[in-house]
């Protein structure tokens, strides 16, 4: 799946800029159902491995599309918790993987593993019958020059079909002069990433999160718990499967928790806190793996696993949803595709390292594999502490104003006197902020909409 989701990354951002977001969707779902058929049916090797890689390759391209479009299409105030419920949804097939694999590891036969892939297909499936009732972005068609439809979308999903509607006058103007700004200084769309000073700045959190996203250490878990638990002493089966089932309940339920909290607590300080978190557990776990090595007693063995529970409740707090909901509200639409295309190159390039090198470094080092992972996460809280900025209570287009500053484009002058006039007529006082977490103009236009929606 890795080798696929890899060659797949080169088209994923033309599927979503060219073809559109809810098309890119669309085509990534049919290749994984094809990838499902291929691998369910199959009875050989070679049959089972195109089937991972065609997989791979939908999920890429699905996975590339889908966070633009709820970005893009989702109501400002809500945008945080969408954008972060996107991507814990993982934890809602991992919950089903878990608890399948639970129920059919009894199974005689084929079907012990056929069961779990043909399940693989329904999320697709959904999917591809639901996005047909999903609209289309109304920035992306804004850019293909289709104002008029959306307009339309925008008073839809935002004011009840109400086209007048001035907060979605707002909106529509802002991002239509935002757009043609970006289009009348744009270059080459991939040099843009790294030619200005803010772009560099995005780069950084963009390969940031892609690596920090994996390689925090749950990747040990994630794929590996088999041996990881092997190491203090679990055997069984039946006893690893429903560690692994009970997990993912716990993941479930903070991850998609953690949502509801980010616009209340900020983005910075959720990263703060869960990559020390993850810090100060994984230390602890490195101590009693060793202890289980040298005494070979139950106290350290089970104080290995209530610290994976402590890890992944860490880990969920922030790395989980804001991967792709802080990565693509931070990029400007014209290198939006693109951008989350590098972030996901991250991804998939410590997905691969986690396959191949994890399982050996495991089975030799044991223990002091560990290690490796409590320095990295000391860099990764650096890094955090450094670079990741706050953009809560941001409109989408005037987030560039955090990486940018003066040199920011912004067809937002219309909008914000437009916003200060609306202020006034409701009665709402602009305050002032800064990009850890105060109040700005910016507010105003939040706070309008709260009140007229």
């Amino acid at each position: 799946m890795s080798v696929g989701s890899l060659v797949a990354l080169p088209f994923v951002p033309y599927a979503a800029d060219i073809l559109g977001r809810r098309t890119g969707v669309m085509i990534g779902c049919t290749i994984m159902i094809i990838g499902v058929l291929l691998q369910s049916l199959g009875y050989t090797f070679g049959m089972f491995v195109g089937a991972r890689f065609l997989i791979g390759f939908g999920v890429a391209i699905a996975h590339g599309a889908s966070p633009l479009l709820i970005t893009e299409l989702v109501h400002p105030q809500h945008r945080a918790i969408y954008t972060t419920i996107y991507n814990t949804t993982w934890y809602i097939g991992s919950f089903v993987a878990a608890w399948l694999t639970f129920g059919t590891n009894n199974i005689v036969g084929n079907w012990s593993w056929r069961a779990p892939s043909v399940v693989q297909a329904f999320p697709s499936i959904l999917q591809m019958t639901f996005i047909w009732f999903v609209p289309e972005s109304p920035r992306w068609l804004i850019a293909k020059g289709k104002n008029e439809k959306a307009l339309k979308i925008l008073a839809d999903v935002h004011a009840r079909g109400d086209q007048n509607d001035e907060v979605v006058q707002l909106e529509y103007q802002e991002i239509r002069q935002t757009l043609q700004l970006e289009k009348e200084v744009e270059g080459n769309p991939w040099a843009e990433l790294w030619k200005t000073p803010g772009n560099r700045h995005r780069l950084i959190i963009l390969v940031s999160l892609g690596f920090f996203s994996q390689w925090s250490g749950n990747g040990l878990v994630s794929y590996y718990i088999n041996i990881v638990l092997e190491n203090i002493g679990i055997h069984s089966s039946t006893t690893k499967l429903l560690i692994n089932g009970i997990l993912q309940i716990v993941n479930m339920i903070v991850a998609i928790g953690m949502c509801f909290f980010v616009d209340r607590l900020g983005r910075r300080l959720l990263f703060l806190v869960s990559t020390a978190g993850m810090l100060a557990v994984f230390i602890v776990w490195t101590i009693c793996s060793a202890q289980f090595t040298i005494h070979r007693s139950k106290a350290p063995a089970n104080a290995v696993i209530v610290m994976i529970f402590l890890y992944y409740v860490f880990y969920n707090c922030a790395w989980s949803g804001l991967l792709v909901g802080y990565g693509v509200e931070i990029l400007p639409y014209n290198i939006r595709a693109k951008g989350l295309t590098i972030m996901f190159l991250a991804v998939d390039l410590s997905l691969f390292f986690n396959q191949y090198v994890n399982p050996i470094a495991l089975k030799h080092l044991e223990w002091k594999y560990y290690i490796f992972y409590c320095v990295w996460l000391t860099l990764e809280l650096f890094v955090v502490w450094k670079f990741y900025i706050e953009t809560r209570n941001t409109p989408l287009e005037e987030i560039v104003k955090h990486f940018d500053g003066e040199n920011a484009i912004v067809g937002g002058q219309v909008a914000t006197e437009k916003a200060r006039v609306i202020a006034a007529e409701h009665d709402i006082q602009i305050g002032t902020e800064n990009h850890d977490g105060g109040l700005d103009e910016k507010e105003a236009v939040r706070h309008t909409e709260e009140r007229m929606v």
